[in-house]
């Protein structure tokens, strides 16, 4: 079992900046991927970025590159995004996940098997 906690949101007008924490506990030695999901009201949850544990490869949903960056502290267990240029639209739920399937389709939430609560964080215009 892995166990992530989220951390890191709120409210931040259109332009700033945000850094979401998640910090993971448990059998972490297994993890091959972590990801930031997200899901705005009345939209289904999608994906935002995820990050090869090990390599340390990022790959990004095309509205968010250039703006957003994952990140991972190997000693500390811990998943970062940090998010600048915020706009209205990033406004959601975002979630972190994590995988330990070699290969998984890591763009797919099927592919993760452990997720946190979700931290919200709103952008106002």
């Amino acid at each position: 079992q892995v166990q992530l906690v989220e951390s890191g949101g709120g409210l931040v007008q259109a332009g700033g900046s945000l850094r979401l924490s998640c910090a993971t506990s448990g059998r972490t030695n297994s993890m091959f991927a972590m990801g930031w999901f997200r899901q705005a009201p009345g939209k289904e949850r999608e994906f935002v970025a995820t990050i090869i544990w090990r390599g340390g490869n990022t790959y990004y949903t095309d509205s968010v590159k250039g703006r957003f960056t994952i990140s991972r502290d190997n000693a500390k267990n811990t998943v970062y995004l940090q998010m600048n240029s915020l706009k209205p639209e990033d406004t959601a739920v975002y979630f972190c996940a994590a995988g330990n399937r070699v290969g998984g389709n890591y763009y797919s939430q099927p592919a993760y098997a452990y997720w946190g609560q979700g931290t919200q964080v709103t952008v106002s215009s």
